[in-house]
């Protein structure tokens, strides 16, 4: 054979199948643009110099490998439609006296062509959307973005040689299928079509059953940690149920369909709901796939823009107070101490505290049973942390001079605030200590900004004696060794300067507390924080999973789009026979299209209205799970995600349209030479 002539092949099968072959080199290029984008942002010093940069180079860093399993799957998916297609054209090369190793080489050079160009255009895009990218995170971190455009070779070599690896296993596979198949079964691998699965009732049934128990453990569990713990295993649960759903779920409902005289038999229906029924294995998958990527994305989408937007929220529930200084010691002497360092602080620079919060607690970690409190950590078993909580201990004294009360409390009587789940029991029982009636439960408390950057439940006890527990804890320390509770002198204020004043005022009183603790050996431990040191950390930490949300959902919205072109493109070819066959039997053209949007409106926006179930049973647990990141704005929350199931909605609709319009075009058009 003539020099060239299987590259030549391979072009003119490219050429020939665009149709197929140019979303499949796009998605390519996209994949190895994201890929680029993120891989160098996560390692590009740029970022790391902006505030809070680290921190999202972290979590950019877990983007990578999360874009990069997905390629891997993703891409593997979508070849399958390639060679689906092709098959019949290698059966006809195989006919006319190619060999295996024909096909092969055919098969080789078509791999290196959509190789070269989608990674040559996806670098090349990724070097020049970098910058991009790189403004956008400055704006969100409120940095500054590097004049310099700066290309990264290390990235480059790691992007070639992760997709290098992509492209070969593709390749492996599909060597393997061809390998396999004879020139007969070739030949008609268009026209085979998917049995429905065996015993589609059972899995019906056990697919009905997992993602009601899904939606059971979304909508019951109560507080953060055992939603932390149970998320992925929900996650797991719905998406097993999904594909079990899509795929015998589905034929069940053709089945039912069917059985349906009044609605079977008209002309639209008849069509589309055999057609379904015929092949439903495949394309329930294909949905399956189609709603899981459709629910990832909104999920991603709502929970970490709602992050993002309630960051300085959250930085409040943090930091209740522009600076707090929190003295580990309830003693007189000490506390008169710190809090004189911070006055003269003030006074130097001219300052006035505002918004004073000042109380006394004594702070314990616990394990709730009921109610019982054990501060024994040995009664902690695998993974059960629901139970964990931290008790704050706080004087009568102190909680009516903040809440303006005047409460009373006999020597057995406690008033208990509880966050983060409930207790509704009218006992407590510190074991080892003693039982007090619960004379009141309290619905709030000022914060403390300890309670909110924990998991874990917290208990506020306001007791009427705190010298009298505070030696109940030391005598409770000899008998467990390490637990004991903390004692706090806790000292917030707001001051009305900038950040940046802020900023040098903290580090005036971190000097005077430290000339403190320097000068006496036996002064306790201080800690001191304020919001306009710590704000940059926040907005990287929210920002940066925003940002990667952002860059992951594209990426799951190119899968999604590609699944369902790709679906509607292989069945039109399927269904062109059909329907050439129902046209010269006397279907018109517009029956056609009566019958195929009865097919697609069946079945296409099934993933849709199955992502925004996941979506509405899920909210529960995903509003827990934002309690751990401090963010308690609920209605914040379901604005999101309301508006971003009908923006994806919207989108859904016009994807719908533009490949239906394609499967209309070749189920009605004239058949292919």
């Amino acid at each position: 054979m003539k020099k060239g002539f299987y590259w030549r092949l391979a072009v003119t099968g490219i050429s020939k199948n665009r149709q197929m072959y140019l979303p499949y080199i796009l998605t390519c290029t996209g994949m190895v643009m994201m890929y680029y984008i993120v891989a160098f942002l996560s390692s590009y010093e740029g970022v790391a110099a902006m505030p809070g940069g680290s921190s999202m180079q972290m979590m950019l860093s877990m983007g990578c490998g999360v874009i990069g399993v997905f390629s891997l799957i993703f891409l593997f998916y979508t070849n399958s439609f390639l060679i689906r297609r092709r098959k019949k054209e290698f059966g006809l090369y195989n006919i006319l006296g190619m060999g295996k190793g024909n096909l092969a080489r055919i098969l080789i050079w078509e791999s290196v062509i959509v190789a070269v160009i989608s990674l040559a255009g996806g670098l090349i895009c990724g070097i020049l959307f970098s910058k991009l990218a790189e403004l956008c995170m400055a704006n969100m971190l409120g940095g500054d973005i590097s004049p310099v455009f700066a290309v990264d070779p290390q990235v480059v070599t790691q992007t070639l040689l992760l997709f290098a690896v992509i492209y070969l296993l593709i390749l492996l596979n599909a060597l393997r299928q061809i390998h396999l198949s004879n020139p007969v079964d070739l030949l008609r691998s268009d026209r085979v079509g998917e049995k429905p699965p065996k015993a589609n009732w059972i899995l019906a049934l056990l697919g009905t059953l997992i993602l009601a128990a899904a939606y059971y453990l979304a909508l019951t569990i109560e507080d953060p940690v055992s939603a932390l713990i149970w998320f992925f295993v929900a996650v797991v649960m719905v998406i097993i149920a999904t594909y079990l759903l899509f795929v015998a779920g589905s034929v069940a409902l053709c089945r039912l369909l069917q059985k349906n005289k009044r609605y079977y038999y008209q002309t639209n229906h008849l069509i589309s709901v055999s057609s379904m029924a015929y092949r439903m294995k495949r394309n329930g998958a294909g949905l399956a796939s189609i709603c899981i990527l459709s629910t990832m994305v909104l999920v991603m989408l709502s929970s970490t823009a709602c992050l993002y937007l309630g960051t300085e929220n959250s930085l409040r529930s943090r930091y209740p107070r522009n600076i707090v200084v929190d003295t580990y010691s309830m003693e007189e002497a000490h506390a008169d101490a710190v809090h004189a360092a911070v006055d003269g602080v003030l006074a130097k620079e001219g300052e006035q505290a505002e918004n004073l919060l000042h109380y006394r607690y004594l702070d314990v970690s616990g394990i709730l049973n009921g109610d019982r409190v054990t501060f024994d950590e040995s009664a902690l078993t695998g993974w059960d942390l629901a139970g964990v909580c931290q008790m704050f201990i706080v004087p009568l004294e102190d909680y009516n001079r903040l809440m303006g009360t005047s409460e009373t409390l006999e020597p057995d009587q406690v008033l208990l605030y509880s966050t983060k789940s409930e207790y509704s029991h009218d006992t407590i029982t510190l074991e080892g200590i003693g039982s007090w009636r619960v004379k009141e439960h309290l619905s709030s408390f000022e914060n403390n900004g300890v309670d909110s950057m924990q998991i874990f439940s917290s208990l506020f006890l306001f007791v009427p004696d705190i010298e009298v527990m505070e030696g109940y804890f030391d005598a409770m320390a000899e008998s467990y060794g390490d637990t004991r509770a903390y004692k706090h002198d806790y000292l917030g204020f707001d001051l009305a300067c900038d950040d940046e004043k802020q900023t040098a005022i903290q580090q005036e009183i971190t000097r005077a507390v430290e000339q403190l603790t320097s000068d006496g050996n036996e002064f306790p431990m201080v800690s001191i924080e304020g919001v306009a040191r710590e704000r940059a950390g926040f907005y990287a930490l929210y920002g940066g999973l925003f940002f990667l949300g952002i860059l992951l959902g594209i990426v799951f919205i190119i899968g999604a789009v590609l699944i369902m072109y790709y679906k509607q493109i292989t069945e039109g070819y399927e269904d062109q026979d059909r329907f050439d066959i129902l046209q010269k039997v006397g279907m018109t053209k517009k029956e056609i299209r009566r019958s195929i949007n009865s097919q697609v409106l069946t079945v296409f926006f099934l993933p849709l209205l199955m992502a925004g179930l996941h979506v509405a049973f899920a909210f529960p647990l995903i509003s827990k799970l934002l309690v751990l990141f401090n963010l308690t704005d609920t209605l914040l929350l379901i604005g999101i995600t309301a508006g971003s199931f009908l923006l994806f909605a919207l989108f859904y609709v016009v994807v719908y349209r533009v490949t239906s319009r394609a499967y209309f075009r070749i189920v009605s058009g004239a058949k292919e030479g």
